[in-house]
């Protein structure tokens, strides 16, 4: 297994076990062959301190990405209300982005671009509460339990499952307030007000017909979305540093939140095209109306066939990969911001087999 870190070398020194002088840059199989017989039954610890991984660093994290979320895609929602728009209505609004941001100020006024801010900004608060949270817990848990080595050469397996099972459960608090968002979007004259519209469509089709309709296309963009993003995120993350010859313990906190703004910029791209035709249906089966009377299963068998695969897969995708790779490379800088003037070290991968943190 290699030397051991000059963490465990101070554990090992400390303990009250062992008596005998080593050398602790051995290999670990000759420290305990150097070892009296009674004391060879000895278990080298993780260089990783998880006891610091507690439900205050937890909720930091939620806070944090609570936090990261809610202004990213609060600021964005001018670009969402026209992507929207071009996915919705793409036959009017054909004129791409600019163009489409023309048409909205030119009919509706600027206001108009604002559409939606309130559930846009609240459940994505929560959505990022849960996700960025989710995904912290479920990382930090899987290399516990898994030990240092085996987590990191299964680092990018952990990040895919920490982001899916997050991502499933921040979507079941997502989904009511996006369906809000898409239908004051869509129709900007359904309701006065968030409360207003979620009254409304709650009274008219029901909790499930009408904040639920779109929970599977939801899960269909946002956990594949999510997964690419923090894994992409992480393995780019993780080359600029090997690429510095650095750890991020030896990186100033404005170096890592750079680190943190390039690689999410790729993650946002990669993931923004992997989501794109999930996100699509989403937009359209929660137009009133959309897809025909059926089942929801039946409605986005119906809208995929009139829009089309191709027009599914990049209708608004331009639009989008400047939304996405702009919010998720926010998302990750403040998230890392937030994290530390919370005095919270975010966890992260390490190899062994290069010594300490």
């Amino acid at each position: 297994h290699g030397a051991l870190t000059p963490t465990e070398a101070k554990i090992l020194a400390s303990s009250t076990m062992v008596t005998t002088d080593v050398n602790p840059l051995l290999p670990r199989a000759a420290i305990a062959s150097a070892l009296p017989q009674q004391q060879r039954r000895i278990v080298i610890p993780s260089a990783t301190d998880f006891t610091r991984f507690d439900l205050m660093y937890y909720l930091k994290g939620a806070l944090a990405g609570g936090i990261c979320c809610g202004i990213t895609h609060g600021a964005l929602t001018p670009v969402d209300v026209v992507k929207t728009r071009m996915q919705l209505d793409p036959v009017k609004y054909n004129k791409g982005m600019i163009g489409g941001f023309k048409q909205v100020i030119a009919g509706e006024g600027a206001g108009a671009l604002l559409t939606g801010l309130g559930p846009t900004a609240s459940g994505y608060f929560i959505q990022g509460w849960f996700k960025f949270g989710g995904v912290e817990f479920f990382k930090i848990q899987a290399a516990k339990a898994l030990g240092e080595e085996k987590a990191w050469k299964n680092r990018n397996n952990i990040y895919l499952g920490a982001a899916a099972c997050a991502e499933f459960i921040a979507d079941i608090f997502l989904c009511p307030l996006e369906a809000t968002r898409i239908r004051l979007v869509s129709n900007p004259s359904y309701a006065p007000s968030m409360m207003g519209a979620m009254s409304k469509m709650a009274s008219e089709e029901g909790v499930i017909g009408g904040f639920y309709a779109g929970f599977g296309p939801i899960l269909f963009k946002q956990v594949p979305y999510t997964m690419a993003k923090f894994a992409v995120q992480g393995k780019v993350a993780e080359m600029i540093y090997e690429s510095m010859k650095k750890e991020p313990s030896q990186m100033s906190g404005a170096a890592n939140i750079g680190v943190s703004l390039s690689s999410g910029v790729v993650a946002g791209v990669a993931a923004a095209i992997i989501s794109h035709p999930a996100d699509t249906l989403l937009s359209k089966v929660n137009k009133a109306g959309a897809g025909g009377t059926g089942g929801i299963v039946s409605r986005l068998y119906n809208i995929a066939v009139e829009t089309g695969a191709f027009k599914l897969c990049t209708q608004g995708l331009g639009a989008r990969c400047v939304m996405i790779g702009t919010l998720t490379a926010g998302q990750f800088g403040i998230f890392d911001s937030v994290m530390s003037a919370l005095g919270a070290s975010k966890f992260h991968f390490h190899d062994p087999s290069k010594g300490g943190h």
